[in-house]
């Protein structure tokens, strides 16, 4: 299993602002990240799987939503998680 509570918790940890801090918009968007990440790596070895494709595309969009939504309620916080997770070189 590639995402263990563990990982999970870690992620919650590091961008929310405590580990059980799970709705805010930065932990959720780093979880989507990550989540996408795997998903790109399965889909480079397994190039037919399409229902993996269109779940990767579905939270490509979830993730999209949540940063325009920090992008227009707080640019700063929405700037510092750009720049931690390594989005939009």
């Amino acid at each position: 299993m590639y995402l263990t509570t563990e990982k999970k918790h870690e992620i919650f940890a590091k961008f929310g602002k405590e580990e059980k801090n799970t709705g805010s918009s930065e932990s959720q968007v780093a979880l989507f990240t990550y989540r996408i990440n795997y998903l790109n790596e399965h889909l480079k070895k397994n190039r037919k799987d399409f229902g993996t494709q269109r779940a990767l595309l579905k939270l490509v969009g979830k993730r999209k939503r949540l940063l325009s939504y920090l992008r227009n309620t707080d640019i700063e916080r929405y700037r510092i998680l750009i720049r931690e997770l390594g989005l939009r070189k």
